[in-house]
């Protein structure tokens, strides 16, 4: 079934700001390029005071975009709306996620997904019967449940609890944004993610571990970390970088470091969007391990697995600087060839295409 132009509307996170979460950048590659293939995409988003202070793209170009105060606003102006889509995405940790979707999934005559950026994340929450954004319930009633993670939690999303079809729509890059760029290099090694305590172990063993013992430059990106911890000397700190500064941040550092929450390691197949950005920018990965990494890169050829500070210390010394550069080339050539937002709507279209001609079939 050939998709062609589609009205698409999305309920995500965020997509004006990409203060402290990684929605934003997944959205807004997402959304430019099914607007590019002739999609009509709404994006509604709740209007928040963390994400009204800090909004690095108050107006996408590819969208129009809907901000809310409170459900009763979301239903006054836009359920005509929803009711005239063809397809309707609720995105995870939607404030009021479940009324929301409750909503959604009431005033919808076209198909609907829930986009999951935060599987491991999400299934931990319902076996624990926290019903932040989503409960059990509502899973089966979306005709498609889209993942950015993989493998086994696939098939256990669609027996446990009911999902008619539970598919991979992992993250991805935006190569006009991401890519190599001639910088003067700053820094040994560098970060970048928002504090999340159960990465901070990790973080600390494998990078901060490293700049305590090594006379390198080392640095930090994110915000929400805590005033108590103690950073080494040689560790700088950037509370916040705007996406558009992303790729400029990876050219200044030998490598860029990958640590991963813990949920998603325990899950396995749930690549960070930080490693594609990396990489398409030919800045060779330092990763944590996670059962299924070697589907998306190739250990030791296309980026590096370490499992402790001594670890990182050794890349840090021993690699030589022509490996590094061919590391990090061929990390970017992975990314390009399936891993871009061109890729991922590919998947996404063909996902809606069988859910659509489903829906046909049924009427």
């Amino acid at each position: 079934m050939a998709l062609g132009p589609q009205k698409i509307a999305i309920l995500g996170l965020s997509i004006t700001s990409s203060w402290g979460n990684g929605h934003a950048t997944t959205y807004r590659s997402l959304v430019r390029e099914l607007s590019g293939r002739g999609h009509e995409v709404l994006f509604l988003e709740k209007d928040v005071p963390w994400y009204r202070e800090n909004r690095d793209l108050a107006k996408p170009p590819w969208c129009r975009t809907g901000l809310y105060s409170n459900m009763e606003e979301l239903k006054d102006c836009y359920e005509a709306e929803l009711r005239e889509a063809d397809f309707v995405i609720i995105g995870s940790y939607v404030p009021q996620g479940v009324q929301v979707a409750e909503w959604a999934l009431n005033a919808a005559r076209g198909a609907t997904a829930f986009y999951d950026i935060d599987t491991p994340v999400t299934l931990a929450k319902l076996c624990r019967r926290d019903y932040e954004y989503l409960t059990p319930e509502l899973i089966s009633r979306f005709d498609l449940y889209l993942s950015f993670t993989g493998g086994p939690i696939l098939a256990k999303i669609e027996r446990d609890y009911g999902s008619p079809m539970a598919r991979p729509l992992y993250c991805s890059v935006d190569p006009d944004f991401y890519r190599p760029l001639q910088m003067q290099r700053k820094w040994d090694i560098g970060y970048i993610g928002t504090y999340s305590m159960d990465r901070q172990g990790a973080l600390d063993e494998l990078m901060l571990e490293p700049a305590r013992r090594l006379d390198g430059c080392f640095v930090v990106a994110g915000p929400l970390y805590p005033d108590t911890i103690a950073w080494p000397a040689n560790t700088e700190r950037i509370d916040h970088l705007p996406p558009g500064q992303h790729a400029s941040f990876y050219g200044s550092m030998a490598f860029t470091m990958n640590i991963t929450r813990a949920d998603m390691v325990r899950a396995g197949y749930s690549p960070s969007v930080r490693l594609f950005e990396a990489a398409a920018c030919a800045t060779p990965v330092i990763s944590d391990y996670w059962v299924g990494l070697e589907t998306f890169f190739r250990p030791g050829v296309e980026i590096l697995i370490s499992g402790s500070a001594e670890e990182t210390i050794r890349y840090l010394r021993e690699t030589p600087e022509e490996e590094r550069l061919k590391m990090g080339e061929r990390a970017r050539a992975r990314v390009l060839a399936g891993h871009t937002a061109f890729h991922r709507v590919d998947e996404l279209e063909s996902y809606m295409g069988r859910v659509l001609k489903k829906q046909e079939v049924l009427k």
